[in-house]
Parts: C-alpha cells; structure tokens; sequence
C-alpha cells in the first residue's frame, strides 16, 4: 500500500529528535527501517539537504532546512516528489510554531512532543486524499528535484550500518519513536482514580437500570440512559489519559469534562444538587490531575 508510516522532526547538527509521529507498527522491515532513520539522523549534518535511502519495500526520505531536518518512512512505492511536498509542507508548519532559540535551547528528546498532533494532522491528510493540498507545490518541488536531485542512498549502505554500531558520539539520547513515561502516580491522582472508577460504576447501573424500565415502557427516558452512560464512558477514558499518554491530551480532557458536566445537570431531577455537585467536582480533580501529570523528562543513558 502507497503510504508515509512515519514522521518525525529532528535537529542536524546532533540529530537529537524534537518531535515524532506516534506510529507502532511490529512490522519486521518498518523496525528495521526505524533503525536506520536513527543511524541516519545523526548523521544528516554530511548530507544535502534533500536525500533518500531506498529499501525494497520501505524508503526514508529527509529534508534538512536551517537547525532541522524533517523526515519520513514511506512505502517504496509513494511518489517522491509527493514525499517531498509532505516534508515541505511539515518543515513550514514547525518553522511557524518554534523559532531557532527554542530549537536551539532543546536539551532533552521530544521538547517540542505537542507537535506530533500536527504530524498526524498532515499525515492523515496526504493519506487520504493523496495530497490534494500539495498539488500547489507540485510543480515547483518537481522542478527543484530535477534541478538539484536528492541525494540517493541505500538502506543497506555499509555506512548507515556503522551508524548503527558507532553513533554513540550522536549522543546515546537519539530515538526513533518516542516512549512516552508519565510522572510517578500521586496520592491525590490515585484518589481520583478511585473516585473516578466510584462515578462511572454508578452511572452504569442507573443507566443499565434505567435503560431496562425505558425499553419496556417509557420510550421517553432514553435521552436519561444516554446521559448516565456518556459519563460512564467520560469515567472510563479519564482513567485511560491520566494514566497513559496521548495525543492532544488536554483537548480531550475538556472534552470530557464537558461531557460529564453537561450530562449530570441534565439529569437534575434524578439526581439532586449534592449528588451532581460530587459528580462534577471528581470530574474537576480528574482533569486537574491528568493536566498536571506531564510526560518524565529521558535521561541520557550515556552510551550504556
């Protein structure tokens, strides 16, 4: 299938890694392709600034611009030209939201991690309507690539392999594909999990209970089932983003809160001002524990 797997944005001159695509694919050739995107990485400072390394089923292509380098694992057989109008268009929009100092500043993997919501956001539409943004920039890539061609590499270049093996002077820190560790757990965050887990249980057996009653004779609490089971749901992935990381963490978080807000004041009659009240302030605390719980900073493991 012609598609881009993965994206990632790194800086030239160590390659230290400023924000990725969070894409997993146990597939043996994307692992090993994954490898030598790293090896890669640190090494892009010998390169033009345009370049592909072709394998038989998978290809990495890069653009470097300035203090970054954007790149991309694709399907042998994606247009290059289109990969390149992908890059661009990826270099352009990091380039509006980051400016050198920041870059420059970074000193820790995937500083700049909220980008990777508009990787995905640029990914998914080259995906899925074959870039019809791009066919703008079509032409004038073409012409740049015919001008000036990407440099051509092998994925199986000997030199990519000592990569591998010696890039401990890139700095033990360059990744791939981020793994995203959370602060330790709180008390107060354990707490509102408890809590948390205390409403969606409650909201499931009155909606399951009322949804027995409204399915058998009052058609016209339906509206009453859903607002006790959206909350459930709201309960369920409110556990999920405090304890795991995800893309656009704080948007759904809000999303959620709302959600639970709006359904328990729906539900004024079924349930009285303290039961709503309690409802809503473990709703409060939930999102105020997942804001505050940020990603663990990475260690350098120092070549170990």
């Amino acid at each position: 299938m012609s598609m881009i797997f993965f994206a990632c944005v790194v800086r030239v001159r160590d390659g230290l890694p400023l924000s990725a695509s969070t894409d997993f694919h146990l597939n043996q050739d994307f692992l090993e392709c994954r490898k030598r995107l790293k090896a890669l990485s640190s090494i892009l400072a010998r390169y033009p600034s345009r370049g592909t390394a072709k394998g038989r089923n998978l290809s990495i292509h890069f653009l470097s611009s300035g203090d970054i380098a954007c790149m991309a694992i694709c399907s042998s057989s994606y247009s290059t030209i289109m990969a390149f109008c992908f890059l661009e268009e990826l270099r352009w929009e990091f380039a509006a939201s980051y400016n050198a100092r920041s870059i420059n500043s970074a000193s820790r993997p995937y500083a700049f991690i909220e980008f990777d919501n508009i990787i995905q956001k640029v990914k998914h539409h080259f995906n899925s309507t074959r870039g019809s943004r791009a066919k703008g920039s079509w032409e004038r890539v073409e012409e740049e690539l015919q001008l000036q061609p990407p440099v051509q590499l092998q994925l199986e270049n000997t030199e990519l392999l000592n990569g591998l093996s010696n890039g401990g002077h890139a700095g033990g820190h360059v990744e791939v594909a981020p793994t995203y560790r959370m602060q330790p757990v709180t008390p107060l965050g354990i707490l509102s999990l408890v809590l948390n887990i205390m409403c969606g249980a409650l909201n499931l057996i009155r909606g399951v209970h009322l949804a027995e009653y409204s399915f058998q004779e009052d058609h016209e609490g339906i509206g009453n089932v859903i607002a006790f089971l959206l909350p459930f749901l709201a309960c369920v992935f409110q556990c999920y983003l405090y304890l795991f990381y995800s893309s656009a963490r704080k948007v759904k978080t809000f999303v959620l809160l709302f959600c639970v807000c709006s359904c328990n004041i729906y539900l004024y009659g079924l349930r009285n001002l303290w039961q709503i009240s309690f409802h809503i302030g473990v709703a409060f605390l939930s999102s105020y524990q997942i804001l505050t719980r940020q990603l663990l900073e990475k260690q350098p493991d120092c070549g170990v």
